[in-house]
């Protein structure tokens, strides 16, 4: 089980949207427009196949109090944030801190997205490392870390997100 989680209006409804497009057997590459959304009022599970298949939960960001309650039985976490929100920075670095630190979620990989790129008011990867203080979150986390720059409006970066999901598949963790 992956567990996908962020912060409410991230994007994580829509990236599932676009990855289970890009996984589709037709294999087509064009993502057309984007799908429309509504907010995540408790969890969606969505399978895709990448060699195997694979199960991701969304949880809405509103359920941020009780996220602990399913890291039971997760194996890696997406977690998402919005580049282009400066004021969820500091709610988003907390919550962050508050999984990494979870006992539940020691030996689970971490994927951090930094979504939203292809809007004009984004922060850029060095901004954002930088606010998060990224290599000193790496360096004290028990978990292996990867951070990725996305926007699942346009597309950017969904193959390095689907790399990665195929990279935890190899770890029998």
């Amino acid at each position: 089980m992956y567990l996908l989680l962020g912060a409410s209006g991230v994007g994580k409804t829509l990236l599932v949207k676009r990855l289970q497009n890009l996984c589709s057997k037709d294999g087509s590459r064009d993502l057309g427009e984007p799908p429309p959304t509504l907010p995540t009022v408790g969890t969606n599970l969505t399978d895709l196949l990448i060699q195997k298949k694979i199960t991701i939960r969304e949880l809405g960001g509103c359920m941020g109090p009780i996220w602990s309650s399913y890291y039971g039985d997760c194996s890696s976490v997406l977690f998402m944030i919005d580049a282009a929100n400066p004021t969820q920075i500091s709610s988003s670095c907390v919550q962050l801190l508050s999984l990494l630190s979870a006992e539940q979620l020691a030996s689970a990989s971490v994927l951090i997205l930094f979504n939203k790129i292809d809007l004009p008011c984004y922060m850029s990867l060095v901004e954002m490392k930088s606010l998060f203080r990224i290599q000193d979150i790496i360096s004290c986390a028990n978990q292996p870390i990867t951070v990725v720059e996305t926007s699942a409006r346009d597309g950017t970066g969904l193959p390095d997100v689907l790399q990665w999901l195929r990279s935890t598949l190899k770890d029998p963790s």
